[in-house]
């Protein structure tokens, strides 16, 4: 009798016959079979085979290739076939992850791989990797977990569910924490937001400041709006100012120099008022795709400019310095230039700042106003605040019989708050006063991703009302647990030290917080690809295509349609190349109407359906949600004005459109027939040749959401 078997690695395991039956199953599966008893009657087979055979502890390669000739032997060619060619897949796959050099203990897959590789993993000085996946966990689990013993608990317990979480990827942390907890850098927090004084020392501060951020690893938002409009008159010089624009290229090519913790190219957010003096400059200051390249910019709008603009009125420009009108504008016309220059090439978004400024996003009022957000627009954030995200991954929240599993979610919500409040304890800032004002606010922003994985696996449409409703609920307990879960921390803790006069100081001392802040939605790129997981709250951006890296290229299929495709028989490696042509499934008859109905990407939805998904979820979100209104080619500069009009009606709290081939470079090509058309959008008519590509390819990193922002 088989006991045990030597795996590819070495290692002696033990025996388990059922894999055998699983794996002929899955291959008869993808051919249309669905007899879990003939499975398991050729899996006998192949073990009485072996037990034949003198060696009493075969390789996996051994056993798979008498799982082929028994398959074969017994008239099942066509599952025979099917599992020669999983053999092959994974064959690909490791010889992949061998050129790559990291052992996937995890069991993450190639491309989660890949990406730890190029930026997680510690590495010797030579730049070979020294950690494994699982190492990776364990260092950052154990690092936050330190932190309970401040507060007398037992960091073992913490470690291991923080680990867990991580293992099992029902939650990841932002990616300064997977990067550097436990290292000497020890900064983890992907969020920062400084200020720009209007004075040449307090602009170069920001400069410097900016470069140590980038260093350790974060990203950094700026309001420029302080800074005199160009020609102003300068009183210690006698001189004019040069205005914002030109001290935005002065921060754009210090980021220039600098990658984010020696790993990354540093992220930064513009934004200006919309009632700056050099408003328009602002607006068009990226119509050139080359320019101010490590800038995503917003325009920050205020109700008084949306009344205006509504009306067809005038607006006043306001002086930064003496605070006083010195010009005006017609609204109606700055915003048809917004949405111009958006549909043009993305840029500019907006943000809306009265709304960035309400109680449940700006709590502790008496510190200031908030007048920028990050890079991606999800966390606004006082001058010199930061905070640090994670998400969990809500794919792996369903239950068996595909509803929401609320019991499992409430217990995610309440570990990760522990960990992301752990953090801010662990966290090693690089600038004293970040410090200071972290530690007053905790603020935390936990999050979501795998949404459109979920709706797929419980039956719903992306672009459904039932899907809306959903996320209503879905975010309004997630908010709820979050807000108990910082209450219980609190009371264990203490208050954060600013909550005195915050908006949550009703005199009941029994009524307190840990953090400011509970909830964000981040866009979570990377982190999600780890995860194995959709983007954030994105749609699928495809089912199929081919993903470029340095070292290789592979068809990557979405792995929930893939098991449906197999289960339902329809599943051949010819389909799913012919998938990647497109992305979408919607007019390939190959694959039944039910499932097209579910499988919906980004480029099938209506852009109103993205904004209506982003409304749903800001509702019950403290901070604000990255989320991008993806647009086809062909879309127009009046289809873009009726998003941003809807995105402020549905209180978000700021937007952000891409049009799909609106760069000459972007991470994700789709083909399209080649054909020219007349694109009238209240400029000279442009007369426009789609581009073609042979197949849908996106980058390394790529996981979906915006793709100007993976550039």
């Amino acid at each position: 009798m088989i006991k045990q078997i030597r795996k590819r690695d070495g290692r002696i395991v033990d025996f388990d016959p059922h894999k055998i039956a699983t794996a002929i199953f899955k291959a008869a599966q993808s051919v249309g079979g669905q007899d879990h008893r003939m499975a398991e009657q050729l899996a006998k087979k192949v073990v009485r085979h072996l037990e034949q055979e003198e060696a009493s502890v075969p390789t996996v390669e051994h056993i798979q290739d008498i799982i082929e000739k028994t398959l074969i032997e017994e008239g099942h060619a066509k599952t025979a076939k099917s599992f020669i060619l999983y053999r092959e897949k994974r064959k690909e796959m490791r010889e992949a992850l061998s050129l790559i050099g990291v052992v996937d203990d995890c069991k993450l897959g190639l491309n989660a791989v890949k990406v730890l590789e190029g930026r997680y993993l510690r590495k010797d000085s030579n730049g070979k990797v020294i950690e494994t996946p699982r190492e990776l966990f364990e260092r950052v689990a154990g690092n936050v977990a330190l932190a309970d013993g401040r507060y007398g608990k037992d960091i073992t317990q913490a470690k291991a569910e923080f680990l867990d979480m991580m293992l099992s990827r029902d939650f990841m942390p932002n990616s300064p924490t997977l990067m550097n907890a436990g290292t000497e850098i020890q900064q983890l927090s992907a969020c920062f937001v400084l200020p720009i004084e209007d004075s040449m020392e307090g602009i170069f501060e920001s400069v410097k400041h900016a470069a140590i951020i980038h260093k350790s690893g974060g990203g950094t938002g700026f309001s420029f709006s302080r800074l005199r409009p160009k020609g102003a008159r300068v009183g210690t010089t006698g001189g004019v100012a040069s205005g914002p624009i030109s001290f935005m290229r002065v921060f754009d090519a210090a980021t220039n120099v600098i990658k984010q913790g020696g790993k990354r190219r540093g992220a930064n957010m513009g934004v200006l008022r919309v009632d700056h003096p050099d408003i328009l400059d602002f607006i068009t200051c990226k119509e050139r795709n080359d320019q101010i390249t490590n800038f995503n910019i917003s325009v920050g709008i205020t109700d008084v400019f949306m009344k205006a603009m509504k009306k067809n009125e005038n607006y006043d420009l306001i002086d930064p310095h003496s605070k006083k009108p010195i010009g005006q504008l017609n609204a109606k016309r700055v915003f048809d230039l917004i949405c111009t220059m958006a549909w043009k090439n993305g840029e500019p978004g907006v943000i809306f700042l009265d709304r960035m400024n309400w109680p449940t996003s700006n709590p502790t009022q008496k510190l200031g106003e908030i007048e920028s957000t990050n890079p991606c627009g999800e966390q606004p954030l006082l001058p010199y605040e930061s905070c640090n995200l994670g998400s969990i991954n809500l794919a792996n929240h369903i239950t068996e019989d595909k509803k929401v599993d609320l019991d499992k979610l409430g217990h995610t919500v309440h570990k990760a708050v522990h960990f992301l409040d752990n953090v801010i304890d662990m966290n090693h800032f690089p600038i004293p006063k970040i410090t200071e004002m972290v530690n007053g606010n905790r603020k935390i922003g936990l999050g979501v991703m795998g949404w459109a994985d979920m709706l797929i696996k419980i039956g719903v449409p992306y672009n459904s009302e039932e899907a809306i409703q959903l996320a209503y609920k879905v975010m309004c307990f997630i908010d709820c647990e979050g807000k108990k879960a910082s209450h219980y921390l609190a009371l264990e803790r203490g208050a954060f030290p600013n909550f005195k006069g915050s908006v949550y100081d009703d005199g009941n001392p029994e009524q307190v917080y840990r953090n400011a802040t509970i909830t964000t939605i981040a866009p979570t790129g990377t982190i999600s690809i780890i995860a194995g997981c959709s983007s954030g709250i994105e749609p699928l951006f495809a089912i199929s295509f081919i993903r470029k890296t340095p070292q290789f290229e592979l068809l990557e299929v979405n792995p929930v349609f893939e098991e449906m495709a197999r289960s339902e028989g329809f599943y051949t490696n010819d389909l799913m190349m012919k998938i990647a042509q497109k992305g979408s499934i919607q007019d390939v008859e190959e694959v039944p109407e039910h499932i097209r109905r579910v499988f919906v990407t980004s480029m099938d939805l209506d852009p109103e359906a993205h904004v209506r998904m982003q409304g749903a979820f800001q509702k019950h979100t403290d901070n604000a949600v990255s989320k991008t209104v993806n647009f086809p080619f062909t879309a127009t500069v009046e289809d873009v004005t009726k998003v941003f009009l809807l995105a402020y009606d549905l209180g978000c709290k700021g937007i952000t459109i891409y049009r799909d081939g609106s760069r000459e470079v972007q991470v994700l090509n789709i083909k399209r027939e080649e054909k020219k058309e007349e694109i009238n959008h209240e400029l000279p008519k442009i007369e426009k040749t789609e581009p073609t590509h042979e197949v849908l390819t996106v980058g390394a990193e790529f996981s979906g959401g915006c793709a100007k922002c993976n550039l």
